[in-house]
């Protein structure tokens, strides 16, 4: 069978990237409504900070399992469905005065966001043909919905209370519209379905490998979601400033993640991936120390620069454990891109009872270790080898090639070969 090169489809590629933004809005809004929990209902940092973990503890559970299925199935409803279930919960959050329905309302919000990013990350890498630039520009969407988070509850809950949340719901609408007109684009003929689940890559499954960089992840998802949960009031309480300055930093800690994420792509179409990911977190620890101890204004410029350290290798990371795992696509995409992004959360509890016994700066000091012991993990990672395809039998199709990752630099975006007249998802199990 003659097989071609096909480039990244731009038009699905793009609306999945927007319609990511209008999900991890909902990550990034559950941290911007912390100092409105503690400001309106008086929750301590214990208690925000569990707030914080009921939207992150039943992602970090299931969205390994959700990875898992969309391995065996394809279930491109999930992109819309779960992007509306994010959105609800938190509409609901702030609504009545009950802890306990807070929690509730959160964690669906965690169930939505799990549910969405396996699948979102196979549909995005089946229309990007494993470009490394349009895969970071899919996780710049996730980026650029976290920076935008405390712009939006600031807009709604500062000038109307917590009572207003319902109207933080528009986003997961206007989401879900986007996520299936681009399902319409990138929709593949009829037989293209089974086909993908019959055409399996073939390569070893490096464990090993795939084992330390989820240690490494863990480590960046420590440091980023208690910054994420307490910069706001961290940097209220080292400028003296007001509210302002808070919801400033955090859009910063955001933002600068937007950047870090193409910058990703485009260092990785030049150098090593795994490289690229080495110099990133050791970048990190110097940036975190930075926030920790820098005083004034300039601390925003530190914040920044932790941004970028944790973002830069952020897409980098889903396709790593793709590429290490490459007939569990799914199941890698749920745990880079899902368990241990979300673990953070389970540390944030912690976080806040350091910070109730002694003091937030206290409390953050630890966040600078981790990044260290992350490269640590890294240090030995091999960049994992191109699988090799099917071989095509009597029935049997052939599988397109995960995305090249040469033992040399390459000099441009690593693009699978696929196989045009089998239709393969080179995403699927």
């Amino acid at each position: 069978m003659r097989t071609t090169k096909s480039p990244p489809r731009h038009g699905p590629i793009t609306l999945i990237s927007v319609g990511h933004a209008c999900v991890d809005v909902y990550q990034g809004a559950v941290a911007a409504l912390v100092p409105f929990f503690v400001s309106e209902r008086a929750y301590t940092y214990a208690a925000a900070s569990g707030v914080v973990l009921a939207a992150t503890l039943l992602s970090s559970v299931v969205q390994p399992l959700f990875g898992a299925l969309t391995d065996r199935w394809a279930m491109p409803w999930l992109l819309p469905v779960s992007t509306l279930a994010a959105g609800a919960g938190v509409a609901l959050s702030g609504l009545g005065g009950s802890y306990p329905l807070t929690l509730l309302a959160v964690a669906v919000t965690g169930i939505g966001v799990a549910a969405y990013h396996p699948e979102a990350a196979r549909v995005a890498r089946e229309v990007s043909h494993g470009s490394h630039t349009a895969m970071s520009w899919f996780s710049l969407g996730g980026n650029i919905g976290f920076a935008l988070a405390p712009l939006m509850v600031s807009a709604v809950v500062a000038t109307a209370g917590l009572h207003a949340s319902p109207l933080l719901a528009l986003p997961a609408v206007a989401g879900a519209a986007l996520c299936a007109t681009a399902l319409r684009s990138a929709r593949t003929p009829a037989t293209g379905a089974a086909t993908a689940r019959a055409a399996t890559a073939v390569g070893r499954a490096d464990w090993t490998s795939f084992t330390k960089l989820t240690g490494a992840i863990v480590c960046r998802s420590i440091v980023f979601v208690g910054l994420s949960t307490f910069i706001s009031l961290y940097v209220r309480q080292r400028t003296g400033a007001g509210s302002a300055s808070g919801t400033a930093a955090l859009f910063v800690l955001y933002l600068g993640g937007a950047v870090g994420t193409v910058a990703g792509g485009r260092l990785a179409a030049r150098y090593q991936r795994v490289r690229v990911v080495r110099w990133s977190y050791a970048l990190t620890v110097l940036a975190v120390a930075g926030v920790v101890f820098v005083p004034g204004p300039p601390l925003y410029l530190f914040v920044a620069l932790t941004s970028a350290g944790l973002y830069v290798p952020f897409s980098l990371h889903v396709t790593l454990g793709q590429d290490y795992l490459p007939q569990r696509m799914g199941t890698a995409s749920g745990v880079t891109l899902g368990l241990t992004v979300s673990v953070g959360g389970i540390a944030s509890p912690a976080i806040g009872a350091l910070a109730d016994a002694t003091s937030l700066h206290t409390a953050l000091i630890p966040l600078i270790a981790l990044p260290g012991l992350g490269w640590l993990l890294l240090r030995t990672l091999p960049e994992p080898a191109t699988p090799e395809p099917v071989t095509p039998g009597p029935g049997r199709p052939r599988a397109a090639a995960s995305p090249a990752s040469p033992a040399s630099p390459p000099t441009g975006d690593a693009r699978p070969t696929p196989a045009t007249d089998t239709g393969h998802h080179p995403l699927s199990g």
